[in-house]
């Protein structure tokens, strides 16, 4: 899909070795981290948890944007538990996500429609739709 849009920002990385005891560094030197496969002796943070933090501190600044948007105060405390399944069936390996998503202060029905409207905007949300299963609950 391609759209007309204005380019923000590029992130560049370099990653050699894999998930098997790899090692992945950004172009500004700030991330420089070793990899490793789930569950393995190897030290070093997974795919699954990058996605899963990723997606979790994209997500929390589309609720800011959402609040914005709907002149809305922007909730002080969010926080954001994710977790990233990687499973395996008949057509290869796939993930599975849950984002818990707390908004302290915010009535429960107000938060409900934030979230949703993070999800609608968020670009790790975007991404996926239609891909993997997700569920985001308020906790």
């Amino acid at each position: 899909m391609s759209q007309s849009a204005n380019l923000l920002y590029t992130a560049k990385t370099h990653v050699t070795g894999g998930r098997e005891n790899g090692r992945a560094r950004s172009s500004d030197g700030l991330l420089d981290i070793r990899l490793s496969t789930p569950g393995s002796a190897c030290i070093g943070t997974n795919p699954e948890q990058l996605l899963a933090a990723g997606w979790s501190a994209c997500f929390e600044s589309a609720i800011t944007i959402a609040a914005r948007k709907g002149n809305l105060t922007p909730p002080t405390e969010v926080s954001i538990d994710a977790e990233t399944d990687l499973k395996l069936g008949d057509d290869g390996y796939f993930f599975s996500v849950r984002l818990k998503v707390r908004l302290q202060g915010v009535a429960p029905d107000v938060a409900r429609i934030l979230i949703e409207q993070a999800h609608a905007i968020c670009p790790y949300s975007k991404a996926t739709r239609g891909n993997i299963d997700v569920a985001i609950d308020l906790v």
